[in-house]
């Protein structure tokens, strides 16, 4: 599984590849939404880990631009927050959020919530090859 983190802490993309990549999968990073849209633009993720905060362009403002390309529309989102989730509740956009997660991350929750949209990518590709 291909992953795209975007995040613009190093230290925070740091932890969140060792333990994408411990989990088997694929990591790309990024740095703010600005370059998160360009490396979305060219990959093929299956899965975006989005900041909140970030310079640029937020992760409010990418998942927005993400949700609504052709390309990435069906991607799923987790979206991390240091606001709380209750602050993001009253958005607008928070229908596009598939998962929303408070920093500072929790490993053990982190790894949960991975495995959950990681088991749902290879069960539809076991349904697509069997039918």
């Amino acid at each position: 599984m291909n992953i795209l983190v975007v995040d613009d802490n190093k230290a925070v993309q740091e932890k969140l590849a060792a333990l994408i990549i411990s989990q088997g999968h694929n990591v790309d990073l990024a740095i703010n939404g600005l370059d998160a849209l360009g490396k979305a633009q060219q990959g093929n993720y299956q899965l975006f880990v989005i900041d909140h905060l970030m310079p640029l362009m937020n992760g409010v403002q990418l998942t927005k631009n993400l949700k609504g390309n052709q390309l990435s529309s069906q991607v799923p989102v987790i979206f991390m927050t240091t606001q709380g989730i209750h602050t993001l509740k009253n958005l607008v956009e928070f229908s596009l959020f598939d998962k929303v997660i408070d920093k500072p991350i929790n490993e053990a929750d982190f790894l949960t919530i991975l495995s959950e949209f990681t088991s749902a990518v290879f069960e539809d590709e076991t349904l697509q090859v069997i039918a």
